[in-house]
């Protein structure tokens, strides 16, 4: 099975397994594991902050940063298909009271023009607007970049109208490899930044948040209220640590894996793709004349040895990763051309 339905499912490798295996630890919640307290300071200098913080996941990471920058009844304007506000099970409005104002961007990408215009007055009617949140890369936009000159701009309407910013970085490495813009330039922008050390960079599990001391040092105990405090979790950031020491260049082949695959699709009569648009590991497509449903689409890849996502009616993602090699992507291209060809030949199975 050949599986692009995340760059979440990749697997430790040997080395990774042996240096969890070998990791000193200590109790966490204590500041005592000294393979944490290594991580967290080589993820601050990586991204040129003071400080960091690691946490269990992604969306611990964005709606811990959420809650330091807001009170209940703010407001905080993402973009409307941004992970927090798509994939984070409405914790925001849950875990800090808050509300989403979403601004439609292209393809994920903001304009500091919208961002303007989406800032509430300052009325007594009306939720304070407290808080920007960006991601990048943007899942839903397929994998997009955001400029760094739009983030200047961005970041500087929000300064100029006394918001906080935070970088909702899950794939920040991606766009690293892909600009040769560094992680630390990306940075500088926001006050708080979380990234993933799970996707890409093949951890199992796990995020870092980096800030200023003392911002990490009251997320630390937003964490703990959080239910994030863990003990002996060296274990797990020894992965972080081996994928911050390996993983980071090879991105790159996962980068030339989605765009062969882009290319292999756009010559499916039925499939609408722009290859040109594949900047990272992420590719969207969408299925045209068709009478089958999404699920029987996806229900026919598997059967034939493909795992897609849906994001919507008929338009399909697919994330390369470490665990999908050269020949793979060849292979699924092959397949997902038959399908999309021929159709589904058991619907039922959907």
């Amino acid at each position: 099975m050949i599986d692009l339905r995340s760059d979440t499912v990749t697997q430790p490798s040997p080395a990774m397994r042996e240096a969890m295996a070998s990791a000193p630890v200590g109790d966490d919640v204590y500041g005592e594991d000294p393979t944490v307290n290594r991580l967290e300071a080589m993820a601050a200098q990586l991204l040129g902050k003071e400080a960091a913080l690691f946490v269990p996941s992604g969306v611990m990471g964005n709606q811990l940063c959420i809650r330091l920058h807001t009170r209940p009844g703010d407001e905080v304007i993402v973009e409307s298909t941004a992970h927090v506000i798509r994939y984070e099970g409405g914790s925001a409005s849950s875990l800090s009271g808050v509300q989403l104002c979403c601004v439609l961007g292209t393809r994920g990408i903001l304009s500091p023009e919208a961002v303007k215009a989406a800032i509430r007055p300052r009325d007594i009617h009306q939720p304070p607007t407290t808080l920007l949140c960006l991601e990048q890369t943007h899942n839903c936009g397929g994998g997009t970049i955001y400029p760094l000159p739009t983030i200047q701009a961005l970041t500087e309407v929000a300064r100029e109208h006394g918001m906080a910013t935070h970088l909702d970085g899950a794939r920040l490495f991606n766009a690293v490899v892909a600009t040769g813009i560094s992680a630390a330039d990306y940075a500088r922008h926001f006050d708080t930044v979380s990234f993933c050390l799970s996707k890409g960079l093949g951890a199992p599990v796990g995020s870092v948040i980096v800030s200023d001391r003392e911002r990490i040092a009251k997320l630390r105990r937003l964490r703990k209220m959080f239910g994030g405090g863990m003990r002996q979790v060296g274990i797990m950031a020894a992965a972080g640590i081996y994928a911050l020491e390996h993983n980071i260049d090879r991105l790159r082949e996962d980068h030339e894996h989605a765009k062969r695959l882009a290319h292999l699709l756009a010559d499916v009569p039925t499939v609408r793709i722009d290859p040109d648009a594949v900047h990272t590991n992420i590719l969207l497509f969408h299925l045209t004349n068709t009478s089958r449903s999404t699920n029987e689409w996806i229900a026919a890849c598997r059967n034939a040895g493909v795992l897609l996502n849906a994001v919507g009616d008929y338009t399909f993602r697919a994330v390369t990763h470490l665990d999908i090699t050269a020949d793979m992507i060849e292979k699924a291209g092959q397949i997902l051309k038959q399908v999309f060809t021929s159709g589904p030949s058991n619907p039922s199975q959907a």
